[in-house]
């Protein structure tokens, strides 16, 4: 029995009808002779109008010239490869090299390979975070030109720098936007009918005030009130130049418009003072650490939270950043650093403070004031307060018994210390120690070292600055395996001995004004050091911007005789054939109490 089941495949078609299939094919034709019509009419019309003037094809020649280009460079992005596209870069960043040879004097022809492989190995250290640069032996510290300025503020508590701008803040809630000077570009000359003889004048040097805002501390209760109301203790600009942000003891953290410092977004998580502001490299990505022990992640792209880090144990006094999505904090009290790994979700513990009993009676004997006195070289530390990347993987911290710590991500502990960095303050007077009309003249005690109070390096090299209140800001480099921290000289002093261990002998004379302070480059309280490059590389040397005042920047349980401001060092390269050590003799330092390993 046959079935549709059954019945073979070829069985199961349909027919189709004779009718419909002349029907199709008589549609078919007439729809290839109309086609064929239309394509002999256009033919014919664009022959007409070739044959036809030429000024209208004038007129339509840009445009499909445009249209054209377009159309030929969207098609070769779409057809381009991967590898055609780094082949593409390669011969891009061949030709920069070039172009860069030829202006120094190279013919093209003759560029060595082993120049560009140098070049390449440098970007692949820079983008890996690896340590590459080594300039500080090739500064020339004694040689910087120093330039002061101020507005009529209150002590200056951070300074940011985006050249050709700097930013200051102040304790009288108050942000000043200031424009650098160039030092290689003259003055404009106006034009003068007759001719002189004068010598054009030389660079300007101080810096130009451009735009000032200051906040109201009676606005403290107003929710709306779009500015700080109390003491302004942070500042950062982003690296494009188009955000400031702020922070202060009002818990506000408020992001600016750098062109004309309009405030765009006032952020009120933090539950205590805002206390350091860093910006990731390339990104506008921001951090920010606080007195509530947390640091808060910022887009500010999207101006908006991101994400809190815990961990500290206490106020977290200061922040660092770089490429990578990571910073490092310091918790002041709780003696520990802390190396966040935001996208592992992750906290790298580092410990310091771990002074021995042996180690904390380290002691020296000196000639003071004609007398042998014993003084110890090494103090407990209390708090870290300070801390700046060098690269991914190697930062330093500063603390409040003068020490500059060394860190390495492969460590839990310094990989190197130096003690009493910036040297001791002189015992308190019998009258200033004690309360008695007759005071006992063996109530002062012993000097105490200064806190080191601002700490910069230049990224991916060996420079390390550092500041206190000695008025000195010192240089530092970081020795070729990374094991060790080198003094290197003294920012605006020429063939000054480093006096770090010998303070005390200066210091005892407090009548009138000592050799010290006429050695002093910054006077008052460092509170900030911001650097920057000057040229490409920095072939044309740095550029150092440091914060003063009168106070710390935390408060005010320290007040010197000093300037409320800001301070600029134009540091230049050292010349071919100058010796390496200026503004510091080696001899006069023993390494063995520089010399602090765990």
């Amino acid at each position: 029995m046959s079935s549709f089941f059954t019945t073979p495949a070829s069985q199961k078609k349909r027919k189709r009808d004779d009718s419909s299939i002349a029907q199709s094919s008589s549609k078919k034709k007439r729809v290839t002779q109309g086609g064929a019509n239309s394509r002999t009419i256009n033919r014919k019309t664009a022959r007409d109008e070739s044959i036809s003037g030429s000024g209208s094809e004038d007129d339509e020649t840009p445009r499909k010239a445009n249209d054209a280009e377009a159309l030929s460079s969207e098609s070769e992005s779409e057809d381009e490869t991967g590898a055609e596209r780094r082949l593409q870069l390669a011969e891009q960043y061949l030709e920069n090299i070039k172009g860069e040879t030829e202006t120094v004097g190279f013919d093209a022809e003759e560029i060595d390979q082993d120049l560009i492989a140098e070049r390449l190995k440098e970007d692949a250290a820079a983008t890996k975070g690896r340590l590459y640069r080594h300039i500080a032996s090739g500064l020339d510290f004694s040689s910087a030109l120093r330039t002061l300025f101020r507005a009529d503020t209150l002590t200056t508590t951070s300074v940011a720098v985006c050249p050709p701008y700097a930013y200051t803040v102040s304790k009288d809630i108050t942000l000043i936007k200031w424009e650098l000077p160039t030092p290689t570009k003259p003055p404009p000359q106006k034009k003068k009918k007759k001719a002189t003889t004068k010598p054009p004048p030389p660079a300007r040097r101080r810096p130009i005030k451009l735009l000032y805002t200051r906040g109201n501390k009676n606005e403290t209760r107003n929710l709306k009130y779009q500015h700080h109301t109390a003491p302004i203790l942070t500042v950062a600009a982003s690296s494009d130049g188009k955000y400031v942000a702020t922070g202060g003891a009002d818990k506000r953290l408020i992001i600016w418009s750098a062109a004309d410092l309009k405030p765009l977004r006032i952020f009120t998580q933090h539950r205590d003072a805002v206390t350091s502001l860093a910006f990731r490299r390339g990104t506008n990505q921001l951090y920010s650490s606080s007195k509530d022990r947390t640091i808060k992640t910022w887009s500010l792209d999207e101006l908006g939270y991101m994400e809190t880090l815990f961990g500290h144990q206490d106020e977290v006094v200061d922040i660092a950043a770089l490429s990578l999505e990571r910073c490092v904090s310091v918790g002041a009290r709780d003696r520990t650093a802390r190396l966040w790994k935001v996208v592992e979700e992750s906290q790298l513990v580092f410990r310091g403070g771990g002074t021995s009993e042996k180690r904390k009676m380290n002691t020296r004997e000196t000639l003071v004031n004609g007398e042998t006195t014993t003084i110890r070289t090494s103090y407990a530390e209390g708090s870290i307060d300070r801390v700046a990347m060098i690269d991914e993987e190697t930062f330093v911290t500063g603390s409040d018994n003068g020490s500059i710590s060394l860190w390495s991500l492969h460590k839990k502990k310094p990989v190197f210390t130096v003690p009493v960095a910036h040297g001791l303050d002189p015992a308190l007077k019998p009258e200033e120690a004690s309360a008695e009309e007759v005071p006992n003249s063996k109530v002062p005690g012993e000097p105490q070292p200064r806190w080191i109070t601002a700490l910069a390096t230049v990224p991916y090299s060996d420079l390390i600055l550092s500041g206190s209140w000695d008025g000195r800001v010192r240089a530092w480099k970081i020795s070729e395996d990374k094991k060790r921290i080198e003094v290197v000289g003294v920012l605006g002093q020429a063939h000054v001995v480093d006096q770090r261990d010998d303070d005390i002998n200066v210091l005892e004379t407090r009548d009138g004004e000592s050799q010290e302070d006429q050695e002093m480059s910054v006077r008052g309280i460092i509170n900030d050091i911001e650097i920057f490059e000057r040229g490409d590389r920095g072939k044309d040397g740095l550029c150092v911007v440091i914060a003063t005042g009168k106070e710390h920047r935390m408060g005010r349980w320290k007040t010197l005789q000093g300037k409320n401001g800001a301070c600029i060092f134009e540091m230049p390269h050292r010349q071919a054939g100058e010796p390496a050590t200026m503004g510091v003799k080696p001899a006069d330092i023993d390494s063995s109490e520089l010399q602090s390993k765990t």
